[in-house]
């Protein structure tokens, strides 16, 4: 095995904190930042100092080695793209105001890669013309760059990050069900050699496209996803991508549809307790705007609307809540009291599927102060489009078992789409096929956050006293403390030394005038799996190893200690 270098904390660039940092939200913006890993720079974007680059760079090595393993070939490609290619595929507006848009001197428009979707296409095309030539995958780990509203959760959520983006490129769909297939177990074995607690779910593909999408989401507290995972079955999926299936009723038997008077109920809750009536008897419409144009949409009362289904519905087009100006515009929109009957042509009218024809509901009837009863879908109104919009809750039915789901926070890892033509037919790929005609090539895309699984493997394994770096991503395989005294900083440093010649990867504590508490201390907090300490016993040749996940102690004599942890 080849030596390994010893890093000495005196020499280290890194300061501990005891404090956590004033803005820090989630566990691993507080952890990574007191440790020493990373620092802010500005908001959303960070700097990553020794130990930080360290843990950072055995992540990228793990996803290299299994990229190359299912025969990828990495290249990099530049980070500042010009405009045009991503205003062929439309993504320069759908992107929004997501995107870092910039002008060189002579006002040329450019952007910095929020992923590169576009570029890797051109790139095939100039490469690959022949069905000879493929299928072939690339990939490369490059920053990238996306202008977030709200940066948070530390290098969670930031508006530079790194991501290892690969892509494949096959002459049929089979070929890239192959691709799929290949990519989603190098992820698999991926997670799993970092340590990662992981669900593959079912996923939307939001700006992306094509057409089938898996999320591998890493379940933490600070997730900014929510999943839905059964008991019961196999199933776990990102609550976007949860449908209800549509279930006409018999409504036949239902009254004819009759107004009440309902003074001074303009919501859900009043309505409901003025009535006697569960809030699920009541029609709740929402109005949005879409593209400029009112859209109404109508969910049960007991159900909250998701706008990230809704605006993944309509994506590209821009939706936004409606304003008092827009309801003083249209007189025949009644705030509080809006029904779906009577709407006509005016409005747009999407429902969720248990808004089902020959459901009854009680809802807004377009007057002030008046609801109406016994209002039936398709006898009283009419539904343009059915879309499953509604915020899922615990205990909803499993879409394949009917077992109540469970709901959990989780952290995006990593992400896969078959794209399919998309990219291809709006950048021309084609290759010369095997009876010389033309043949279009289909794509998929493929992410992992490499910097977010660092911060996702804080989120999962740290413990009261700080990190716990799994043995693959640590920044060094053991951490020698010298507890202070010269002899027991001697042994530190003799031990360190030999560690290092069998290959181990050392960080050893020789700070002079740092009393032994607040190098045991920063030794937890910094989260390196084996901890050997030069302390009472150092003048005996006796060494205690800690294991810093299990907190077990033992004591070893100096070439114990190399033996085992050389073993």
């Amino acid at each position: 095995m080849a030596k390994a270098p010893v890093q000495r904390m005196s020499q280290l660039m890194a300061k501990t904190l005891r404090d956590d940092p004033a803005d820090a939200e989630v566990l691993s913006h507080k952890l990574l930042v007191r440790a020493g890993y990373v620092r802010r720079t500005a908001a959303g974007i960070w700097s990553w100092l020794p130990l930080g680059k360290k843990v950072l760079a055995n992540v990228e090595r793990v996803v290299r080695e299994e990229m190359d393993a299912i025969g990828a070939q990495e290249v990099t490609l530049p980070a500042l793209l010009p405009r045009e290619p991503y205003e062929a595929t439309g993504r320069w507006d759908e992107y929004g105001q997501e995107l870092f848009r910039l002008k060189d001197r002579k006002g040329g428009d450019y952007l910095l890669g929020p992923t590169h979707e576009e570029i890797f296409t051109l790139l095939v095309k100039d490469q690959c013309t022949s069905y000879k030539d493929l299928p072939v995958i690339l990939y490369q780990i490059q920053t990238k760059f996306r202008d977030e509203a709200r940066p948070r959760a530390g290098i969670l959520r930031g508006r530079e990050f790194l991501m290892k983006d690969s892509y494949s490129f096959d002459l049929d769909d089979e070929g890239l069900g192959a691709s799929y297939a290949l990519h989603r177990e190098a992820y698999q074995r991926i997670f799993a050699r970092l340590g990662l607690d992981y669900r593959i779910c079912a996923a939307t593909a939001g700006a992306m496209g094509g057409s089938k999408s898996e999320e591998f989401l890493a379940p933490a507290e600070a997730g900014e996803d929510t999943f839905a995972d059964c008991p019961n079955c196999d199933f776990a999926a990102n609550t976007e991508a949860i449908t209800y299936q549509l279930t006409p009723v018999d409504g036949s038997a239902v009254p004819a549809l009759e107004e009440i008077p309902t003074p001074d109920t303009p919501t859900i809750e009043t309505l409901a307790a003025t009535l006697g009536v569960p809030a699920s008897a009541t029609l709740k419409n929402l109005l949005v705007k879409v593209d400029g144009e009112i859209v109404a949409v109508g969910v049960p009362g007991d159900r909250e609307v998701d706008l990230d289904k809704v605006e993944a519905h309509f994506a590209p087009a821009a939706v936004e809540m409606v304003t008092e100006t827009d309801f003083a515009a249209h007189p025949e929109l009644v705030r509080g009291y809006v029904g779906p009957q009577g709407l006509g042509e005016k409005v747009k009218y999407i429902a969720d599927p248990r808004v089902a024809p020959g459901t009854a509901w009680i809802t807004g009837a377009n007057k002030e102060h008046t609801h109406a009863k016994n209002v039936v879908a398709g006898r009283d109104f009419e539904v343009d489009e059915y879309v499953d919009v509604v915020v899922v809750q615990d205990g909803d039915p499993c879409p394949k078992c009917g077992t109540g789901l469970k709901l959990d926070r989780a952290i995006e890892i990593g992400h896969i789409f078959q794209l399919g033509r998309k990219y291809a037919d709006a950048l021309k790929l084609d290759v010369l096929g095997q009876n010389g005609k033309p043949v279009r090539v289909t794509m998929g895309s493929y992410g992992i956050g490499v910097s977010r699984a660092v911060a996702a493997l804080a989120e999962q394994t740290a413990d009261d006293k700080g990190l716990v770096w799994p043995k693959e991503v640590a920044p060094a395989d053991v951490h020698v403390v010298a507890a202070g005294k010269a002899l027991q900083t001697d042994l530190a440093l003799d031990v360190a030394g030999k560690l290092a010649d069998a290959g181990v990867r050392v960080l050893v504590d020789d700070r002079a005038g740092v009393s032994p508490g607040v190098k045991f201390t920063d030794s937890e907090l910094i989260g390196i799996p084996q901890i050997l300490v030069a302390g009472r016993r150092a003048a005996e040749g006796v060494l205690e190893l800690k294991d810093r996940k299990t907190g077990e102690r033992e004591e070893l004599t100096v070439e114990e200690a190399i033996a085992r942890l050389t073993a």
